[in-house]
């Protein structure tokens, strides 16, 4: 009778001492919004209609009903593994008007653009 006392005594004193030799448990990388590849900005042209857009960038992460005529494309990337990579954060901006896209800006696009806005 004395034995089984001592032996549930020992396996939950050893049981907690172990709690520390756990391996980490694994974090995926945590990705949102829509991602923004170079290539896909590369061929944004002026004039494009927003079907045409939408099938090239995908759906805008905000489409505001208060501003109509522009869609923002945001994506966060957050590396959470053993290695402790920077973050990285991007947005495009599009802007349109009565004859489709009329300026870019943001994310990869640069000065010599032909949707460049200068802002």
């Amino acid at each position: 009778m004395r034995v089984l006392p001592i032996v549930y005594i020992s396996a939950l004193l050893l049981g907690g001492c172990s709690v520390s030799d756990l391996p980490i448990v694994y974090k995926p990388d945590l990705q949102q919004g829509t991602v923004i590849a170079k290539e896909d900005v590369a061929q944004l042209r002026p004039g494009m209609s927003r079907e045409q857009v939408r099938f090239l960038m995908g759906t805008p992460s905000i489409d505001d009903p208060f501003h109509a005529d522009r869609w923002d494309y945001i994506y966060s990337y957050v590396p959470r593994g053993d290695e402790f990579d920077e973050r990285s954060h991007e947005r495009l901006t599009l802007y349109f008007d009565d004859n489709g896209l009329a300026r870019a800006k943001g994310a990869y696009i640069e000065s010599g653009n032909p949707l460049y806005s200068g802002d």
